[in-house]
C-alpha cells in the first residue's frame, strides 16, 4: 500500500501550481478582463448589442458577469485553462522531476489523479474569480437589481443569484473538457508551449467547424458550443436540455482524454529523466 494518500500528493500539486508564475498569469487575467469590461462600460455611454443580457449591463451589476461568460467562450477560457493545464505534466519534463516523484512512495495513478485534480481545481478558481469579479464590481456601479429572464420575465434578486451560481457551474463543464483535453497533450507531447498551442488551436478549429453551414448538424455535439449551455438556466421556464447536453458531450470530450493520459502515464518510460 502506499504511504501516502491522493489528498497528500493533491496538496504537493497545488503547492507547486502555486508557486508557477503561469498560475498567477492565469488568475490575473481572470481578474483584469471584467475589470477592463467595467472601465469601457464606464467611459462610454453604449452597451453591448445582440448578445444576452447586453442591454441590462447598466441596469443590473448581476448581468456583468453573464455577457463576460459569453464572451470569454470564444477564446479566454481556453486560453487560461490551457496556460496551466498544458503545463502540469509537461513540466515535470522539462525541468526533470518526474523521475524523482515517481521514487517517492506514490502510485503513478496517485500522481495523475493529484494532476488532474489540481488542474480542474485552477480552472474552477479561476472561472469563479472571473465572475466574482464580474458581479462585485457591476454591483458596486449598478446595483444589484433583479435579472430580467431570456424569456422576458423578471426573476427574483435571490433566485437571480442561484442562477448566476448554476450558470457558472454549468460553465465549468466544457471548461474542464478543455482542461481534459491540455491534460492530454501535455502528457503526450511533454512540451508545455506545445500542449498549450495544440490546445488553443483545437478549440479554434471546433469553433470554426460551427460556423460553417454544411457542418450545422455538427452544431450540438462542437464543445465549444457547451459553454453557451447556462442561457438554459436563464429562461422561463428552465430549458434543461442543454445543460444535459453540455454534460454528456463534455464527458464525450474529456473523459477519453484523461484516459488516454492515464495510460499513457502509467505506461511511459522515465528511466532516462
Amino acid at each position: 500500500m502506499s504511504a501516502v494518500s491522493v489528498t497528500t500528493v493533491y496538496a504537493w500539486e497545488l503547492r507547486k501550481l502555486a508557486a508557477q508564475k503561469r498560475t498567477y498569469i492565469g488568475l490575473g487575467c481572470a481578474l483584469l478582463v471584467p475589470l477592463i469590461f467595467i472601465v469601457s462600460l464606464l467611459a462610454d455611454d453604449g452597451s453591448p448589442e445582440g448578445i444576452p443580457f447586453g442591454e441590462y449591463v447598466r441596469e443590473s451589476g448581476l448581468a456583468i458577469p453573464l455577457v463576460g461568460l459569453y464572451f470569454g467562450a470564444f477564446w479566454f477560457f481556453p486560453l487560461v485553462t490551457a496556460l496551466v493545464a498544458g503545463d502540469i505534466v509537461a513540466a515535470e519534463d522539462g525541468h526533470g522531476t518526474l523521475k524523482t516523484i515517481l521514487t517517492r512512495s506514490v502510485e503513478r495513478w496517485q500522481i495523475f489523479a493529484a494532476k488532474v485534480l489540481a488542474t480542474l481545481t485552477y480552472a474552477f478558481g479561476a472561472l469563479a474569480l472571473f465572475v466574482v469579479v464580474g458581479l462585485v464590481l457591476g454591483g458596486v456601479f449598478w446595483g444589484f437589481d433583479p435579472l430580467v429572464s431570456l424569456s422576458g420575465t423578471e426573476i427574483s434578486l435571490g433566485r437571480s443569484f442561484a442562477l448566476l451560481g448554476g450558470a457558472t457551474l454549468a460553465y465549468a463543464l466544457p471548461t474542464f473538457a478543455v482542461a481534459s483535453i491540455a491534460v492530454l497533450l501535455s502528457t503526450v507531447t511533454r512540451n508545455s508551449a506545445a500542449a498549450v498551442v495544440s490546445t488553443l488551436m483545437f478549440s479554434l478549429i471546433l469553433q470554426l467547424l460551427g460556423i460553417i453551414s454544411a457542418l450545422d448538424f455538427l452544431q450540438p455535439y462542437l464543445l465549444p458550443r457547451q459553454f453557451n449551455a447556462w442561457q438554459g438556466l436563464l429562461r422561463d421556464p428552465i430549458d434543461w436540455a442543454p445543460i444535459v447536453r453540455a454534460a454528456w458531450v463534455s464527458a464525450l470530450y474529456g473523459l477519453p482524454c484523461l484516459a488516454w493520459a492515464f495510460t499513457h502515464f502509467l505506461r511511459r518510460d522515465v528511466a532516462g529523466g
